[in-house]
């Protein structure tokens, strides 16, 4: 892996927004679902039997323990937790320097402390993935305050943990749908089915269901490469494997985003997908140059070899899918047919052959991240600095291993010989930390439920035990002209229940019971689960006298024969009494109140009228007002507004800063070529006044050499007058003497 300094800062901002989500949409609902008066109080889990706070704090590790020392009940209290973690996480949403390792490790607390107390409606696998994902977002943030680091060595090492979960979590869900034995799994068949039988689904499910057979079986055929076999390229070494199996991943959550409303769940997968980026790859997206090296011919070689490599893997993963689902295309009809070419055993078999080498995969990935990071502090310069960095690395290496060799407990549950060869040491650490859901097992959409029809159970209200009026839920199908609605992020829990509930008897759900007696005595806060706007109840301004539920099952409508769309959206067929009529008083709904506990004897204790009781109170009136999914869009619009315009703003500065020192080297720049250019100018007029110079001391000498000329020529002329006046001379003398003679 490459630098992750963006990734883990996107992968940070993504799970501040899921926090938000997770807290503010289960704080609308603790009134109806928790709260004194609600279907499960939290305060039957909170019983005060005289146990000390260290030893209450061992049986349930949860901060609504403090409650009473604030004044608060445990409604109360549960709401001051739910909007202390969205605020907070609003805050974490908007301002990076929060994205503390400090602040993630208290929102983790919080969330924690609700699930304590959750109950059946908190009792979900995004839940447990929440707080496991929040427990390594802990390993993962750095330490920003009061100092920050921009990059530390171990970074690597923890956020490989966020891919080992990943790891898990994709192999595991498509493990368990062939080993529960479910036909239409095995008869690639169920995704016919799981568009009008999920929970809540949206429109677009509808348009999906009308697909051909073909080609959702082709589609399950896709959904058990990525979840079974891409995975395994999370680990590959090669660059882009990864790159590519990131994206088929997030291919799949957003088809199921578009066609389900899953609440977080789908957005918290996402967020685990991006450990397999690296800042090239992030940069590449926010179209930022990257530096290029040359690479020399050794390099060439291996990037050639790593090439045929990933061909010849993607390959190999074509020719089994091939081979063991049989596809074949039959070009006359033009589709594609698929079928199981492998028997239960036979995957058995697979599973114990694969189980224990992906484990071996998983440590020699750690192992190599764990001593990539050491030789990083190796070279850091500065003893204290080596010494720092080497301690951090050694505690997160632990760390690290620690959570892998705890997380190998529930990886092995689908496999028993893998899980039976482990070090008791792992199992008894498992038991230990089990409460505080570090790790989990997962395994989703193990069966698929309403083949023959979608199971859906409808609450009728009557004031005369003749005439009956259907209690609509806001976001569950009832009403068969009514649109399949988009809610997520928001998790409408009592919405799901109910889809559970409609699977099997209503023994299986104690808490319908205290659905229907809440309804019968008119519970405000139980109504707006149904309906925010309480206009549209139909016992708005007077509770039923009497209630019944039936069981229906419900079927996506079909198009008309000449291809047009039909009026309804559904259709259905009445199968049974879900449950009898009863009204308030009734012996049966007494008797199933006392047999499940949900009958309180203790009155109720007036609510305080502190400063914090009240403040409570009013934002809750407040926050009640608007439907759930548009409050936490409204929050999350906000927040990422703030983020953009500090990221924008910073850009500015960035910018700024970055003309001023252009403007700064520009002067300096421009200064020193005018100090080059008088430089020159000197240099110039130094030549030029040595070339005067020069020609000075030539015409000096020149000079001189021509009074050397004139002054010889002057001598020679001297001499010859000399030499004339001699030869005059002596011819006078010669003369003289003849004269003499004669």
């Amino acid at each position: 892996m490459g630098d992750i300094r963006l990734p883990r800062h996107m992968f940070l901002w993504c799970l501040s927004a899921i926090y938000l989500f997770a807290f503010a949409s289960l704080y609308v609902q603790i009134p109806g679902l928790y709260g004194n008066e609600g279907l499960l109080p939290a305060r039957w889990h909170l019983r005060v039997s005289g146990k000390s706070l260290v030893e209450q704090l061992k049986d349930s590790p949860t901060l609504l323990w403090f409650g009473p020392r604030l004044g608060l009940d445990t409604q109360q209290c549960m709401e001051l937790l739910s909007l202390t973690g969205a605020l907070l996480s609003l805050m974490t949403l908007a301002l990076p320097p929060l994205r503390d390792c400090r602040v993630f490790l208290v929102l983790w607390i919080l969330y924690l402390s609700l699930y304590q107390v959750g109950q059946v409606f908190l009792y979900f696998q995004w839940d447990n993935l929440l707080l496991e994902t929040g427990f390594l977002a802990i390993l993962v943030a750095p330490m920003k305050m009061p100092w920050s680091s921009k990059v530390c060595l171990h970074d690597n090492v923890t956020f490989w943990l966020v891919r080992w979960l990943l790891f898990r979590l994709m192999f595991a869900s498509g493990v368990v749908k062939l080993t529960s034995r479910c036909p239409t799994w095995w008869g690639l068949t169920a995704l016919t089915y799981h568009y009008e039988t999920q929970c809540i689904p949206t429109q677009l499910a509808w348009f999906a269901h009308q697909l051909p057979v073909w080609f959702q079986k082709l589609s399950v055929v896709g959904t058990y490469v990525i979840e079974m076999a891409v995975p395994f390229l999370f680990f590959s070494p090669i660059r882009r494997h990864r790159l590519a199996a990131f994206y088929m991943q997030v291919l799949l959550q957003v088809l199921i985003i578009l066609s389900g409303n899953y609440n977080f769940f789908n957005i918290l997968t996402i967020t685990l997908c991006l450990s397999l980026l690296d800042d090239q790859h992030v940069n590449f997206w926010l179209r930022r140059p990257t530096l290029k090296t040359e690479r020399t011919s050794l390099q060439t070689l291996f990037s050639g070899m790593a090439v045929m490599l990933e061909v010849s893997v993607y390959a190999l993963l074509g020719y089994w899918t091939v081979q063991y689902f049989d596809l074949k295309v039959d070009w006359e009809k033009k589709s594609v047919s698929s079928k199981t070419a492998f028997t239960y055993f036979e995957f058995n078999g697979f599973l114990k052959n694969v189980t224990v080498p992906s484990i071996w995969i998983g440590v020699l990935s750690l192992a190599w991240e764990i001593i990539t990071a050491m030789f990083k502090c190796a070279c850091v310069r500065g003893v204290l600095w080596r010494l720092w960095s080497t301690t951090q690395w050694a505690v997160m290496a632990a760390a690290a291993v620690s959570m892998f060799a705890i997380s190998l407990v529930p990886y092995t549950y689908f496999e028993y010989d893998a899980n039976s060869k482990l070090w008791p040491g792992i199992r008894t650490a498992f038991e230990v930390t089990d409460r505080y859901q570090l790790v989990n097992s997962y395994g989703l959409f193990r069966r698929m439920t309403g083949v023959g029809g979608r199971p859906e159970v409808v609450i009728e209200g009557s004031m005369d035990r003749n005439t009956w009026t259907e209690i609509e839920f806001m976001y569950k199908p009832g009403n068969m002209s009514a649109a399949p609605p988009v809610v997520a992020p928001h998790q409408p829990r009592l919405d799901w229940q109910m889809w559970f509930a409609a699977l099997g008897p209503q023994t299986q759900s104690p808490w319908f019971s205290s659905l229907l007696h809440r309804l019968l005595q008119g519970k405000r806060d139980v109504v707006k689960l149904i309906q925010t706007d309480e206009s549209q109840y139909p016992f708005s301004k007077q509770p039923p006298v009497y209630l019944r539920a039936h069981r229906y099952k419900y079927w996506f409508s079909e198009p008309k024969a000449d291809g047009s769309y039909p009026q309804r959206w559904w259709r259905r067929v009445y199968v049974e009494e879900f449950y009898p009529i009863v009204h308030l008083g009734d012996s049966y709904l007494e008797q199933m109140l006392v047999q499940h506990g949900l009958k309180d004897k203790a009155p109720l204790k007036r609510s305080s009228n502190a400063w914090l009781p009240r403040l409570l109170r009013y934002v809750g009136e407040h926050a009640h007002e608007m439907p759930p999914h548009l409050l936490l869009w409204t929050l999350f619009s906000s927040a990422a507004t703030v983020c953009l315009l500090n990221s924008l703003r910073s850009r500015a500065h960035h910018r700024q800063h970055e003309s001023l020192q252009n403007q700064h080297t520009d002067k300096q720049a421009s200064g020193r070529t005018c100090f080059n250019v008088a430089e020159k100018n000197e240099k110039k007029h130094e030549e030029e006044e040595e070339k005067e110079e020069v020609i000075k001391d030539d015409a000096e000498k020149d000079g001189k050499e021509q009074e050397k000329d004139a002054t010889s020529e002057e001598e020679q002329e001297k001499e010859k007058e000399g030499e004339i006046e001699e030869e005059v001379s002596a011819e006078e003398t010669e003369e003289d003497s003849l004269r003499k003679r004669k």
